[in-house]
């Protein structure tokens, strides 16, 4: 089954410059009240653990969770994003440390999360929105 997680990899296969994606588990604990029109959900967020990889070393959204899980399964949803490498290099390990921490705090301090791929562990697109 192809999904939006095989759509991300492939994508970051056929950019200019070799990626690293960026991954920042999180769980969600949700409040009893419901939204008014009962559409979505309240709760907060918390991060739990991330990861830096190449596309390469990714076989499936399917292998990530397992991996994901043999550390902490009590995760809700991941966000992803990319960076970029220079001159055809992807980037070290070392060079996600920053932006692995911004996503932390951007995700802790309810900030813009457009920028970021959020998915469910179906695989399903995630969509949060500060209060």
């Amino acid at each position: 089954m192809s999904g939006e997680f095989t759509k991300l990899l492939e994508a970051a296969k056929q950019q200019d410059q070799p990626q690293r994606l960026l991954m920042l588990f999180a769980r969600a604990e949700g409040d009893e009240e419901k939204a008014s029109n009962g559409s979505h959900e309240t709760g907060t967020v918390t991060p739990l653990m991330c990861v830096d990889k190449l596309p390469e070393e990714i076989d499936s959204f399917e292998a990530l969770v397992k991996e994901a899980d043999a550390i902490e399964s009590n995760w809700s949803f991941v966000l992803i994003a990319g960076l970029g490498g220079i001159d055809g290099e992807a980037p070290p390990t070392e060079a996600a440390d920053q932006y692995l921490n911004q996503m932390a705090n951007d995700l802790m301090m309810g900030q813009d999360l457009s920028g970021y791929t959020i998915l469910d562990r179906q695989q399903s697109p995630v969509i949060l929105q500060a209060n």
